[in-house]
């Protein structure tokens, strides 16, 4: 409504300039618009799709439309913040399960963190493995995998609030939603989508991938070879699904890890198939969706949440996602154990979660491009020796680096750890120099082209047995200066 200055009334001598509405609200009615047009239009879709299909008239098909029932709260909800926008941050738990039908049907297979920074548009993903053990109340250290599962015994359907809370604690972060989707779903959804372009790094052969159905059939009927050439490949549901869960292919696909890198390569194909299809216009594909969604997802996100989540990721850019994987690697922040009952797990490798928080909490903090772009020009490989007392020191540092794109070859405790300055020993002689002034630069070390003998004792020792070494450009040793 128009107002007059110092509350005089309209058509005053003084009041000769109209003053405008504020931009503000013109903006607020034009956001309701076009969630009210959006919102129309798949309405729409939804309905002549629903209703020649199930040739019920349209009254009795629109009395029953759920989706209906929740117009007013979707335009209402133009202006409310997901959870965590406010902070410019917000954490997706996605879990895979087995589901009905199969072994262990709530033991989650795939756990996966998705955090969205929306003033960026800038999405990080996290692979967690299935085996790290992470304490759960009233029952000890348990696998990270089993706790949605003890959930759904105790209380059916608390399966993922449980997970997501054993994660945030793990990670020291909200989870603010979680979705959890059986085998069944993913492959539907995948096949509504029309399949799914993914590029397959290594070409995957898996000579034991378990036949679903069979696992109390006979031995040769009990697995299949699963053979998936490197390159691009068109993939439908199954497909999708076994190049997701194969987990016991040869060479650099045969671990774990390989597989978490698969598992976010198809979730970013799924991301691509459908901006690519405009979805809104596919009514057919809309509705059957929907009805595997309520038979085979759970979830904690409403439907005016689903809209707002479109909105901030429909505009990422590839570029602006960056993949991650927690695991046992030389760089890596885990390492392998035995449980008191002989079963293989993961744990962290500085003995608690402090690494893994300070690499999560600091997902969205990226170094200046040109400097990545000199590293990863000079491929420059580094080997990190904690110098000190201090726990997890190590660890942190190597997140930093790698954002710069060094290649962390090995972490490990220094023979000698009474350092209070950090060191840097070129290895190259000074031939990657640009690589050793961002080094430099960044962690304050002094640098030695001299290895003392202490030293190269201590590498070799490191080494002893080993035929995959991986000699790295400089070994940084860090002092007491680097616990900053």
């Amino acid at each position: 409504m128009l107002e007059k200055p110092n509350n005089q009334p309209f058509g005053s001598q003084d009041n000769e300039a109209v003053i405008a509405p504020p931009v503000e609200k013109k903006k607020n009615w034009l956001k309701k618009a076009v969630y009210f047009f959006v919102f129309l239009g798949v309405s729409l879709a939804f309905f002549f799709s629903q209703t020649l299909i199930s040739e019920k008239s349209s009254y009795s098909w629109i009395k029953h439309m759920p989706i209906l029932e929740q117009f007013n709260t979707l335009v209402e909800s133009a202006d409310r913040k997901l959870k965590g926008e406010e902070e410019n941050r917000i954490n997706i738990l996605l879990l895979g399960i087995g589901g009905k039908g199969h072994d262990g049907a709530y033991l989650t297979d795939t756990m996966m963190l998705a955090s969205i920074e929306p003033s960026t548009k800038k999405v990080f993903l996290l692979s967690i493995p299935r085996d790290l053990v992470v304490p759960v109340e009233g029952m000890g250290w348990k696998k990270i995998n089993s706790v949605g599962s003890y959930a759904e015994m105790k209380t059916p359907g608390s399966g993922g609030q449980a997970a997501s809370q054993a994660v945030g604690d793990l990670l020291g972060i909200p989870i603010h939603y979680f979705v959890r989707v059986d085998f069944a779903g993913f492959t539907k959804i995948i096949d509504e989508l029309g399949g799914v372009k993914v590029y397959v790094d290594n070409t995957l052969d898996d000579y034991s991938y378990p036949v679903l159905g069979n696992e109390d059939g006979p031995w040769n009927s009990r697995y299949e070879h699963l053979h998936v050439e490197q390159g691009w490949q068109e993939m439908n549901g199954s497909l999708a699904l076994k190049y997701a869960r194969s987990r016991h292919a040869a060479g650099v696909e045969g671990s774990d890890f390989a597989r978490a890198k698969r598992q976010q390569k198809i979730i970013e194909a799924a991301k691509e198939k459908i901006l690519s299809i405009n979805m809104i216009f596919k009514p057919m594909a809309i509705k059957n969706i929907i009805s595997d969604l309520s038979e085979h997802i759970s979830t904690d996100i409403e439907i005016w949440e689903v809209y707002k989540f479109w909105d901030l990721v429909k505009d990422v850019d590839k570029a602006n996602i960056t993949n991650q994987v927690l695991d046992n690697r030389a760089g890596g922040l885990l390492v392998n154990a035995v449980g008191q009952d002989g079963a293989y797990i993961l744990q962290p490798k500085s003995g608690d979660f402090k690494e893994i928080r300070y690499m999560v909490q600091n997902a969205f903090s990226a170094p200046p491009a040109e400097d990545s772009h000199k590293v990863d020009v000079e491929k420059t490989k580094v080997e990190l020796k904690n110098g000190t007392w201090i726990n997890g020191l190590a660890g942190q540092v190597s997140v930093d680096l790698e954002k710069y794109g060094f290649e962390i070859t090995r972490i490990s405790n220094s023979s000698h750890q009474n350092f209070q300055k950090s060191v840097i020993y070129d290895l190259t002689f000074g031939a990657k120099k640009d690589s050793l002034g961002i080094l430099k630069e960044k962690t304050g070390a002094n640098v030695s082209f001299d290895v003392p003998d202490w030293l190269t004792e201590e590498l070799k020792n490191d080494n002893a047995g080993k035929t995959d070494i991986n000699t790295p450009d400089f070994i940084l040793i860090l002092g007491e200066d680097a616990n900053k």
